[in-house]
């Protein structure tokens, strides 16, 4: 199971180096999507290998804030970023919001590229991500446009260098859950559909043009969580998942995610235990991490 605290910062990896008797460090032993050292694997125990997660408090250090209701806790893409990708690859986030991903790819030298549909997030992604530092000098953008559009994603690999023929490294999407939160009034927006069918038609779309961009046998990472409609749970983490996997992914692994120092409803928990016993249902207290890696060809 993992646990961070708040803010909590990764180790240097090699601290405490092996070397061998003629005092010479071995190569690393690396992964082609990850810079993680596999034979160092005791320097990384800040990056989880467990299918719970128990994160605790958002982290609010630097440029991070809660302010925008459905942005996620940093910690994930925190670990995403780091567990998938290498330094100077570059990450792209088709549902880019307040900027949670493009902060923490900067934070740990990833180029990031997100899409966002609403302008005054795309305003805010930018200055929050012009406050954080960049040591590594890395590019970061966050582009307003319809993650479903095509003409969009030409213009978000238009960052890329020339060389990468138009593919990221990683994806991660955090997609509204379906109608839970209504984020804008725009008709293309995943919150607005009329109903589940459409969210899923339009968000596969959307994993198409992921797909697309992404290159053969990496990783695409999905936040999403179930609902409630009609008295009834839709399982909608595991129709997004049927979606992803149906648009030429392979299922890596999925993690469970605590949610209970991050949910919308933490200062109702009393009236929330009523309506379960009457209703006859179960309060949510987590959400889904999916990992797909895509198939070459």
């Amino acid at each position: 199971m993992y646990n961070d605290g708040v803010g909590l910062q990764p180790k240097k990896p090699g601290e405490a180096e092996s070397r061998d008797a003629e005092g010479r460090k071995p190569a690393p032993d690396t992964t082609s999507f990850s810079s993680i050292d596999v034979s160092a694997w005791q320097d990384y125990d800040y990056i989880s290998t467990d299918s719970l997660w128990v994160l605790g408090k958002r982290d609010s250090t630097g440029a991070h804030a809660g302010d925008y209701h459905g942005n996620f806790v940093p910690q994930i893409p925190r670990q995403i970023i780091e567990r998938f990708s290498k330094l100077g690859e570059w990450v792209v986030d088709p549902f880019c919001g307040s900027g949670t991903t493009l902060i923490e790819a900067q934070r740990l030298g990833r180029n990031a590229v997100g899409i966002e549909l609403n302008r005054a997030m795309v305003k805010t992604s930018r200055a929050r991500v012009k406050s954080e530092p960049n040591p590594d000098a890395v590019c970061t953008k966050a582009i307003k446009g319809d993650s479903a559009n095509k003409r969009v994603w030409e213009r978000a690999c238009g960052h890329l260098p020339k060389d990468r023929d138009g593919k990221f490294d990683l994806a991660i999407l955090h997609p509204p859950y379906d109608d839970i939160i209504k984020f804008n009034d725009d008709p293309r927006c995943l919150s607005n559909q009329a109903e589940t069918g459409d969210f899923l038609k339009l968000f596969g779309s959307v994993v198409e043009l992921t797909r697309g961009h992404l290159a053969d046998e990496r990783f695409l990472a999905l936040v999403i969580g179930d609902k409630y409609a009609q008295s009834e749970w839709i399982p909608l983490g595991f129709r997004c998942m049927d979606v992803v996997l149906d648009a030429g992914f392979a299922l890596k692994s999925i993690i469970v995610k605590d949610i209970q120092d991050n949910r919308a409803k933490r200062n109702q928990e009393n009236l929330w235990r009523v309506r379960a016993l009457r209703g006859g249902f179960y309060i949510f207290k987590h959400e889904y991490i999916m990992l797909f890696r895509k198939k070459a060809g």
